[in-house]
């Protein structure tokens, strides 16, 4: 009894309820009818308590929120995984599975003979403007930033390590699942020119970052029908560019071109492509504040809707032009094969790099080899352009191997793209003036550059991979897109005594063929978000 009498009262209760004593063995009809209004009360009380303490924590007030934020992320990351599954569940196949072409919401294109059954879905409203930036992870490029970086900021919102907001990522899944299904693989490369009255995908004369050499259309040019073409693949359709849908794509992230004056041809069509789809103009801007792009080394374009910016570093060789000290107190120039070119730490760390080089590998700007090609000390009396391309591309190969994490950084190295020069060469008079209509596929057969076979045998040994945007062919057709005559404004007075003379047929006008590039690039995106999202499910 004593025991009994030092218990808690609390104790004692649960001990009635849970124990009844023998003297409530045989209890009366109303004595039993009362303890059991005892034990449904008791039992009502403590899972109500319990009750209100899961809501509680579950549904933390404003004033403890603060001290238990891992709740609210963990049922928000049981929702998003339930979201993913169930998108997964609509592909309908191996997320394991590989694609080569994934299409995304774009304007119906004519069936062909056979055709992949390809659905398109609209595209979504512009998305708001917001203050959030995604942090874009760059790292290793010095102290000091580059303008494009200063520009753009840092991440503002609670994003996760990939730079996206739960959000974000979560409108980001609901798009995809508006993209079509991936195709089987398709030869995109293998097709022909074909007639759209929907292009070019912004207007001629419509977009004031288009230099001089390359704007066709204020330079005179009135002939309207090489605009209205458009890339078809023999077996499948590459998408319509969507200006919108990429910036998307590039949210918080670094597009950076490196190359020679075709890479920024391909720069300039992107940066405009993308400015058309913004509504508010004036949020697309140069970092520095430059309106001419052919003098400096380096350009970068910001969009600051989508905190990205579409960058471009001059480099023709890859590697580095060098200056070697003679024995006499000259300086020689030379072309070293063994170093990659000097500003690769500042664009290591991009999002997407668009490699390029070719057009200066010819006897004529290399010196005809003589005493030009360097390596280590040593400096080649005489050496053959192939083979120093071969020896530039090995060294830029190791670079990338060396220096690019293929899990943050996608790598494309654009093919060579054709002149249209007859009656003479690039100095030499060559002509491509009054041209109007693509070579049609029968009647134009042309040999295969020895330097993309170079390129090829490079990028296969190569442990980073890297994505060919294999575009020779596609540019040997179109004779009729090149500026020709029409390359500059105020022609100068030999110009004007003798303007066939002095064409630029190695160039693009824009709009024009560098577009069909981009939507090239654009579609290889795509399929590489697609695996990458199939791939972390």
């Amino acid at each position: 009894m004593a025991a009994a009498d030092a218990s808690s009262p609390t104790q004692r209760i649960f001990r009635r309820l849970i124990s009844p004593t023998k003297s409530d063995a045989k209890p009366s009809p109303l004595s039993f009818s009362a303890a059991r209004g005892t034990r449904s009360f008791a039992c009502g009380f403590i899972l109500t308590f319990v009750a209100c303490t899961f809501l509680f924590v579950l549904n933390p007030t404003t004033r403890f929120s603060s001290s238990s934020p891992w709740l609210p992320n963990l049922f928000a990351a049981s929702s998003y995984r339930s979201h993913f599954f169930s998108m997964l569940s609509r592909f309908g196949r191996n997320p394991s599975e590989s694609a080569s072409l994934s299409l995304p919401p774009s304007p119906p294109r004519p069936r062909l003979p056979g055709d992949l059954a390809v659905s398109r879905g609209g595209e979504e409203a512009a998305a708001s403007r917001s203050d959030r930036r995604d942090d874009r992870r760059r790292s290793g490029i010095g102290a000091a930033k580059t303008a494009s970086e200063a520009a753009l900021g840092s991440r503002e919102d609670g994003g996760d390590v990939n730079g996206e907001s739960p959000s974000r990522r979560k409108k980001k899944k609901k798009r995809m699942e508006n993209w079509p299904q991936p195709v089987k693989k398709c030869d995109v490369y293998a097709g022909r020119w074909v007639r759209d009255e929907s292009y070019p995908l912004y207007s001629p004369g419509s977009c004031p970052h288009i230099d001089e050499p390359f704007n066709c259309f204020l330079n005179g040019r009135r002939d309207s029908g090489y605009l209205k073409y458009r890339w078809q693949p023999h077996d499948c359709n590459i998408p319509r560019l969507s200006g919108r849908e990429m910036l998307k794509l590039l949210r918080g992230k670094r597009l950076v071109f490196v190359g020679d004056s075709l890479n920024r041809n391909m720069w300039e069509s992107l940066v405009c492509i993308l400015r058309n789809s913004v509504e508010d103009k004036s949020r697309v801007f140069e970092a520095s504040g430059r309106e001419e792009f052919r003098t400096e080394g380096y350009y970068s374009f910001i969009f600051q809707d989508y905190n990205c910016s579409v960058e471009f570093f001059q480099s023709p060789f890859l590697v580095q032009v060098w200056e070697m000290p003679m024995a006499n107190g000259s300086k020689r120039e030379t072309l070293r094969l063994d170093v990659v070119e000097g500003s690769s730490d500042k664009y290591k760390n991009a999002d997407i790099l668009v490699f390029n080089t070719g057009h200066w590998w010819t006897h004529e700007k290399t010196s005809k080899g003589k005493d030009y090609y360097q390596e280590g000390s040593h400096i080649y009396s005489q050496l053959h352009v192939k083979e120093a391309f071969r020896k530039a591309l090995t060294t830029w190969g190791r670079w990338i191997d060396s220096n690019i994490d293929p899990n943050k950084t996608l790598v494309f190295f654009r093919g060579y793209s054709f002149g249209h020069f007859r009656g003479g060469r690039w100095n030499s008079g060559g002509r491509c003036d009054k041209e109007t209509d693509p070579y049609k596929e029968e009647t134009y057969l042309f040999k295969y550059p020895r330097k993309m076979r170079i390129l090829e045998y490079v990028i296969k040994g190569m442990k980073t991979p890297v994505f060919y945007l294999n575009v020779t062919r596609i540019t040997g057709l179109r004779k009729d897109a090149h500026p020709s005559i029409y390359r500059k404004q105020n022609l100068t007075e030999e110009e004007r005594r003798s303007p066939v003379r002095y064409q630029d047929c190695s160039h693009w006008c824009l709009p024009g063929v560098p577009d069909t590039w981009n939507e090239l690039l654009y579609s290889q995106i795509l399929i590489r978000e697609t695996e990458k999202w199939q791939t972390n499910s």
